[in-house]
């Protein structure tokens, strides 16, 4: 059983700092950094590097990935995304851990939701607050409480702050995978569920759409030679919605479905964007088959051309005995606090699915406790954030002097920060 031998005075230092991080918060929540808004997540990837100069690491802002993007017209269009910032210290350590979060937000910079406010019960309620940024500033002080303490020299990190996670991580994700590579295990700073718990077992998420393309003519005229784009994707619709409930751990959501004009016009052109969650790899073969079918039987039709675009983007997330070893540690660390944790399954997913697809053992909700996430009501508290930096922090520092030992050192192919 572990101790607080020798790491209280600096998680102490973290208690002191809770006016600086409750400030960052509601100035980093009041930068509109929605994940298409590029000048909002420069302005945010700025307002960080401010922040984490600190740190004295090596520092560099990284370029993502365009994104590949169906649009109105049903035709495949490339999107610029925004950058990544990236930070290495202590490369050549025996160990070495990956920090990860976000800087975008599902809030766009036309969405009515853009100032944070201050709650007399102790909360902050604020666009980004607990998604992520908040996360963002348990990450920055739990780091800064390690580099003040002797023991940072036993411990190298690396971290990525992307700007694409919210829509996927499709831009970011050679990045994720290199860290995933050069690190022995990963901490993030997704928030906590409304609970508290944090997330285990993660089912896996792909997006897609579906573009339908039949044939124009004159509704009142013609209408027979037309071939009805819209029809047959609303069969098609029905068909995908069918699937639910056939296969354990598999959900399929319809989202957005686009298509048509002029109503005297029989519509050649219809579009669906689903989202599918799976709970293993297998899930994946079948839908993948499922979908096949339900394309190629519409596209026998007379007159009906059907194409889809998107993938699975997030693998399902096991509990690897790595990662089963990391949990205890990190809940050893909360007793060790007076702070309960504990985890639970959940249907979300985020960057650590990815990560763990690469082999890298993580926790990924280390960030702040709140609720209403994605809503014009997301909140945190405000009491969380030193709670959360002290956990990271006594986790960081009982890796370093090897009171918390996560697996084997991992075979890296690559140099933090050289890439």
């Amino acid at each position: 059983m572990g101790s607080m031998t020798g790491y209280s005075a600096y998680l102490d230092w973290i208690e002191y700092q809770r006016p600086r991080m409750e400030a960052l918060v509601a100035a980093w929540s009041a930068i509109n950094s929605g994940s298409y808004h590029l000048a909002g997540l420069a302005r945010m990837c700025a307002a960080l590097q401010e922040a984490f100069a600190g740190l004295d690491a090596f520092m560099e802002v990284r370029a993502c990935d365009a994104m590949p993007r169906v649009n109105a017209a049903g035709q495949v269009e490339t999107i610029a995304l925004g950058s990544a910032l990236h930070l290495v210290k202590r490369p050549d350590a025996p160990v070495r851990v990956f920090l990860g979060g976000h800087m975008d937000t599902v809030f766009g910079q036309n969405h009515p939701f853009q100032v944070p406010r201050r709650l007399d019960d102790g909360r902050l309620i604020g666009p980004g607050a607990a998604d992520l940024k908040g996360g963002l500033v348990v990450m920055l002080t739990a780091l800064e409480a390690l580099e003040r303490s002797p023991f940072a020299p036993g411990i190298g990190w690396e971290v990525l702050i992307n700007p694409d996670e919210e829509i996927g991580s499709p831009g970011s994700a050679r990045l994720l995978e290199a860290c995933a590579r050069r690190n022995h295990l990963g901490l993030l700073y997704e928030p906590a569920l409304e609970n508290g718990l944090l997330a285990g077992e993660r089912k896996g998420s792909g997006n897609f759409t579906v573009v339908v393309r039949g044939r124009a003519a004159h509704a009142g005229r013609h209408f027979e030679q037309g071939r009805n784009a819209i029809v047959a994707l609303a069969e098609y619709v029905r068909a995908l919605d069918a699937l639910n409930g056939r296969r354990d751990g598999v959900t399929i959501n319809p989202g957005k479905v686009e298509g048509g004009g002029p109503v005297n016009i029989v519509p050649d052109l219809a579009i669906l964007r689903f989202n599918v969650r799976i709970s293993s790899p297998d899930d994946r073969q079948w839908v993948e088959s499922q979908m096949d079918d339900l394309e190629q039987a519409l596209g026998r039709r007379d007159g009906i051309r059907v194409q889809r675009h998107g993938g699975f983007a997030r693998p399902p997330k096991p509990i690897s005995p790595a990662n089963a070893q990391l949990f205890a540690a990190v809940a050893e660390c909360g007793r060790l606090l007076d702070v309960p944790i504990a985890w639970q399954p959940t249907g979300g997913c985020c960057d650590g699915n990815n990560l763990a697809e690469a082999g890298l053992p993580n926790v990924d909700t280390l960030g702040v406790r709140g609720g209403g996430i994605h809503s014009d009501q997301e909140f945190i508290f405000l009491d969380s954030l030193p709670e959360r930096a002290k956990l990271s922090a006594l986790l960081l520092m009982r890796l370093a002097v090897g009171e918390v030992i996560i697996g084997n050192a991992a075979d890296t192919d690559d140099t933090p920060g050289h890439t």
